[in-house]
């Protein structure tokens, strides 16, 4: 798989004299997705990785989100947590034990919480992508509640993605299929903050996200999507568009590591957009802060 390197982005922009703090954006003009994630491939992580992502803390940034629900934009919040973690390899959980067998992943729990008229939605989708080696995430699971109920989705990284799916909705019910391995929407947001030179580009098949699937009600299913990194100063860009369901996602983070999250923006088959901007982020061990007297990190989160 040919790799788009940054530096040479960076130097294009460079050549343009481009200023401004996301730069002038320039497509990618490097196909490289034709072949898929594989566990075969290692992947070397830097030094400043593993100081930043193997210190015992986590980071977890605040988003204030404007989110598009039944035609209409509402308003409230998500956060990203990120944290490496061990985990088991046959019974995809985390480790309690350290053991040369677990497999070590940059976990992502991604949370939204927003209200629909009289009554509230939470939204989590956990990602556990492999550090050590340049393959899909081994599991992913979603899980939407709000008050006329829940519906819980699981992938599980097999000799193909075997996927379970349960919904109070008719049509949808309980479901277990298998799907042929592709590139997962899912995993973009840890290549992103891996090497930003792994993420697909050009057209390929990619999953889209669960929580697309689960509120759009649509079939679970790879679509034809294309994408591209654009890079700015201090803020760059990666784009992907599903032409089918006329949807776009395009996430904004920092052109240097640790390449954080700073924005992103998802464009409906409607038109309308949900967006998500950064408000506080903190590392810190949340594990361990369970008492009371921590709640103050709450407010310093602004949530």
């Amino acid at each position: 798989m040919k790799i788009v390197q940054l530096p040479i982005l960076i130097c294009l922009i460079a050549l343009t004299s481009c200023k401004n703090s996301e730069g002038n954006l320039i497509p990618n003009s490097e196909t490289t997705a034709k072949e898929k994630p594989s566990k075969d491939k290692v992947r070397e992580l830097s030094e400043a990785f593993k100081t930043y992502w193997y210190a015992g803390n986590a980071e977890i940034t605040s988003y204030k989100l404007l989110q598009e629900r039944y035609g209409e934009v509402r308003e409230g919040t998500a956060v990203n947590i990120f944290v490496t973690e061990d985990f088991l390899k046959k019974e995809q959980v985390k480790a309690d034990n350290a053991s040369e067998e677990n497999i070590p992943v940059l976990k992502l729990n991604q949370t939204k919480k927003y209200v629909t008229g009289i009554y509230p939605y939470s939204v989590m989708t956990s990602i556990f992508t492999p550090t050590n080696s340049k393959n899909n995430a081994i599991k992913i699971s979603h899980s939407t509640q709000e008050w006329c109920g829940h519906v819980y989705v699981q992938l599980n990284n097999r000799e193909d993605f075997k996927i379970q799916s349960h919904s109070y909705f008719e049509g949808e019910a309980d479901q277990e299929f298998s799907l042929e391995k592709t590139w997962l929407e899912n995993d973009l947001w840890s290549y992103i903050r891996m090497n930003p030179e792994e993420l697909p580009t050009g057209d390929f098949t990619m999953i889209p996200s669960f929580e697309y699937f689960r509120m759009s009600h649509k079939k679970i299913e790879a679509h034809e999507a294309s994408a591209s990194v654009t890079v700015g100063d201090s803020i760059s860009n990666y784009e992907v568009m599903y032409p089918s369901l006329k949807r776009k996602l395009k996430i904004y983070f920092s052109s240097t590591f640790p390449y954080t999250i700073e924005r992103w923006e998802e464009t409906n088959a409607n038109g309308l957009v949900t967006s998500a901007e950064k408000m506080k982020r903190i590392q810190t061990a949340y594990w361990n802060q369970k008492s009371t007297t921590f709640e103050h990190l709450r407010d310093t989160l602004g949530l």
